[in-house]
């Protein structure tokens, strides 16, 4: 008898339909002998709709009330998924995270999880119900109700795995597994058996969206074991775990990411003088703009430029920024590119084979592929490209590095 932490995503609970699905396939598994805990998020599209509301009344809502309203969105789905495990002759019972105790800190629509008090789960565990928790939810030291941010419900299940030492935390999605790239780019794109946390971890931080970055990271810390399966077709899914062992003898490269969502800025003909590179993204730190990947490059009359990267989304703040930067500092311009996008190998066998790096870049250059910028660890390396180069770099890469599928055993 195995402890399962089952978690299912609003396309997984879209509708009743959906639900009762979901059911079925948490009672064939209790049929089976195991003790199941289901984390749920909102029905599909339901948080949406209720930020939409509180837009309506008010175009910044205040952080504090728009936690206690969206966090209703999965509490109609946990009663709705305990009615239909009862109405099967399954004892259950739905918990919102208040009612477990999910204790975060008090930071309102991006909370973080401080600790889980388990003895409320583990007496139903123990008298046989099946529990239905409410993901993405806790609640602060004072009782106020927060949210743990967008996949909120992921670190949910993985944080309940932790603390009642379950032996598996099964993510449920609309894919069986995690690939070795998106199989809607590469028809040839292969399912992954095993994965390991910190290739997991590259991959979400990429551009991978199987999985959120905050799940990976405390499955990782805590050692829980994590499988990425499919909500509603049978298959063995994907196996996260810390076991680097049998990857060493699976290819060097597990997994190609990319993501199109970044772009790049250039500020030339700064002085090259001590903290250049800290009066230059301190102030694009100030205002909250992440940066990626940055290069520096020094010119023979004693000036730099200097280039990073940022998601678009942040491109025009990070521009206005460095225009001023560019102002106090008598840099010579500042540029920028919106058309970019990132392409990433990712693999723990690069520890033990040299020339992964080479090998990469010889692809690219067979395929006319011009790099802008090169960032390397000790388990990936990521190139900057023209965006209307992405889907050609992935197929090219995939190929190169022996990923591709025999033939009849291709992505659907």
């Amino acid at each position: 008898m195995a402890l399962i932490v089952q978690k299912f995503g609003g396309t997984s609970v879209g509708t009743v339909e959906r639900i009762e699905q979901v059911a079925e396939k948490v009672k064939k598994f209790r049929d089976g002998g195991d003790d199941i805990i289901v984390v749920v998020s909102a029905m599909s599209g339901e948080t949406n709709r209720l930020i939409d509301l509180a837009k309506q009344i008010s175009e910044q809502p205040v952080a504090r009330e728009l936690d206690v309203m969206v966090s209703t969105g999965e509490q109609v789905t946990i009663a709705l998924l305990a009615m239909a495990l009862i109405k099967r002759g399954v004892p259950a019972v739905s918990y919102t995270g208040n009612q477990v105790r999910i204790l975060t800190d008090n930071a309102h629509t991006k909370a973080r999880i401080l600790q889980i008090d388990a003895q409320r789960i583990q007496r139903d565990i123990k008298a046989g119900r099946v529990v239905v928790v409410a993901g993405f939810q806790g609640v602060d030291e004072k009782g106020n109700i927060t949210t743990l941010g967008r996949g909120g419900s992921d670190t949910t299940g993985v944080a309940l795995a932790a603390a009642l030492k379950a032996d598996e935390c099964q993510i449920y999605t609309d894919v069986d597994g995690v690939y070795t790239t998106d199989p809607r780019v590469v028809a040839k794109a292969q399912r992954l058996d095993k994965i390991t946390f910190e290739e997991m971890l590259e991959m979400a931080s990429l551009g991978s969206k199987v999985l959120q970055i905050r799940a990976v990271e405390f499955a990782g810390k805590y050692s829980v074991p994590l499988r990425v399966l499919h909500s509603f077709q049978e298959g063995p899914g994907t196996l996260i775990t810390l076991d680097e062992e049998e990857s060493m003898e699976q290819p060097i490269i597990s997994g190609i990411a990319f993501n199109r969502d970044e772009a790049k800025l250039t500020i030339r003909g700064v002085p090259d003088t001590p903290g250049v590179a800290f009066k230059i993204l301190g102030p694009i730190s100030a205002a909250n703009v992440e940066v990626d990947m940055i290069v520096q490059n020094v010119a023979h009359d004693n000036t730099t430029d200097f280039t990073f990267t940022v998601h678009r989304n942040d491109y025009n703040n990070a521009l206005q920024v460095l225009q001023g930067i560019a102002a106090e500092m008598g840099a010579r311009e500042v540029i920028g590119d919106t058309d970019i996008a990132k392409v990433s190998i990712v693999g723990v066998g690069m520890r033990s084979h040299a020339g992964v790096a080479s090998r990469m870049f010889e692809a690219l250059a067979k395929e006319n592929i011009n790099i802008q910028m090169i960032s390397t660890s000790e388990i990936k390396v990521s190139v900057v490209i023209e965006e209307k180069y992405l889907e050609l770099a992935v197929r090219a890469l995939h190929t190169a590095f022996e990923l591709d599928a025999p033939a009849g055993n291709t992505a659907e």
